[in-house]
């Protein structure tokens, strides 16, 4: 219980990092970047969920919950996870003519497994996209003609439960409730017969509210082909859901100084969305799949490969509809492992650290311009014992790029840092009596 109130004082000092965890122009689209819903031991292993163990949260598959009982806790119980993790990225965005860099802090992610004999429960709370950006649009006399800009995200609490149906097989699902607000801005600028900047300026305000359930479904398959030689496949699937949103639109006479970038609104007119069908409409969550395999000796060294397929084609959002973009089918995969010298050396702490790398390839479906947007991360971290029962400090670092050059795009070339704490504790002990 110490440790649930310590993770939770961790996210309300940290909430407001969740809510500005992108600064992309391509959260400009859609509902903004999907964030990578894993934890730091998944993402320096190049994002595959195919591993799972007694000591660490799987958030990709919920089948991960559920788990044989742990020798080394006398055949009593699993123990009891927390996990809550957080990053910090440099990313430098790179058009034709211009570089620019930025800086990121979020929370990334808070959660809890808890054993329940053959079945295992997990709960917590984890960011689902992210919208971050300023954006300026000139004309061919590189005249300023338009600013974007936007911000908000959807986060996800989710609840899920897993069960082990045999020795080798586990299965499990999880729900989650999607919810959030973005708001995006859009300012004109108009100019007189002399290419003076007029007085007044107008502003555009959309802001949307969303919410919604969500479900996962998982299963683990474990085989011991030898005493230290094990098989592992898995597999997850997303039905595809919709989301209410709740919009709102204000169009609004401002002045602004484009030196210090502030604002002031002289008039505002609340537009009625009701009367052309858009006060609440429904965005459609697209099915998402994988599939997973793996070889490793236990509690020494893992391989594994991850295939993901997103239906992105599926995606629909009739409130902001931008005619140079549209979008694919995503897919992605990711290859990695870890390796752990001597995992119960007492007398060398190196011999107990376990050593992650991995890689991964994605098409993120997004189009624009007729270019299809990819991104591309190398991955590598370490996991340092700390505290007792297994308790440990997972350090990650990944450095990637997004995007493209052509067709007046922009590339995204970025270093993440990330750290978290996977901590252990015995969920109970059996009373003894001499």
């Amino acid at each position: 219980m110490k440790k649930f109130l310590f993770l939770i004082s961790i996210v309300l000092t940290s909430f407001s990092f969740a809510q500005q965890g992108a600064s992309s122009p391509y959260s400009f689209y859609g509902i903004g970047s999907l964030k990578f819903k894993g934890t730091v031991e998944n993402q320096s292993m190049g994002g595959i969920s195919v591993h799972s163990d007694s000591i660490h949260i799987n958030l990709r598959n919920p089948a991960a919950y559920a788990g044989q009982n742990l020798k080394s806790f006398n055949n009593e119980a699993r123990p009891i996870k927390y996990t809550v993790g957080g990053s910090q990225s440099q990313i430098t965005l790179k058009g034709d003519s211009s570089t620019e860099k930025s800086s990121i802090s979020s929370l990334d992610y808070l959660a809890i497994a808890v054993p329940l004999g053959k079945f295992g429960a997990g709960f917590g709370l984890i960011p689902y996209t992210s919208v971050g950006y300023k954006l300026q649009s000139f004309n061919s006399d590189e005249i300023l003609q338009y600013k974007y800009r936007g911000e908000g995200g959807l986060n996800k609490v989710f609840l899920g439960l897993g069960y082990q149906l045999s020795q080798n097989f586990r299965v499990g699902i999880d729900a989650s409730y999607n919810f959030g607000n973005i708001i995006n801005t859009n300012i004109a600028f108009g100019y007189n017969d002399e290419g003076e900047l007029l007085q007044y300026q107008t502003r555009e305000i959309n802001r949307s509210d969303l919410g919604g359930l969500s479900y996962n479904f998982g299963l683990i398959y474990n085989k011991l082909l030898k005493p230290d030689f094990e098989f592992t496949a898995s597999a997850t699937y997303s039905p595809s859901s919709n989301l209410t949103s709740k919009n709102k639109r204000i169009f609004s006479s401002i002045v602004t100084d484009l030196n210090t970038n502030q604002e002031a609104a002289l008039n505002s007119i609340d537009v009625d969305l009701n009367a052309v069908g858009l006060d609440a409409t429904e965005l459609k969550l697209p099915s998402k799949s994988s599939i997973g395999f793996g070889f490793g000796a236990p509690r020494k060294w893992f391989a594994g490969i991850d295939y993901t397929f997103l239906k992105a084609s599926q995606f629909t959002n009739r409130l902001i509809v931008v005619d140079n973009s549209t979008y694919d089918d995503a897919s992605a995969i990711s290859v990695g492992g870890f390796y752990i010298p001597e995992f119960d050396s007492f007398s060398k702490y190196w011999k107990r650290i376990t050593y992650r790398a991995g890689i991964r390839f994605e098409n993120t479906g997004l189009k624009i311009n007729d270019q299809l947007i990819k991104e591309f991360g190398i991955s590598f971290g370490v996991g340092l014992p700390v505290g007792r029962i297994f308790s440990n400090a997972n350090i990650g670092l990944e450095l990637g790029k997004r995007g493209t050059t052509n067709a007046n795009l922009v590339e995204e070339n970025f270093v993440n840092f990330q750290l978290s704490l996977s901590l252990n504790d015995r969920w109970f002990e059996k009373l003894r009596f001499n």
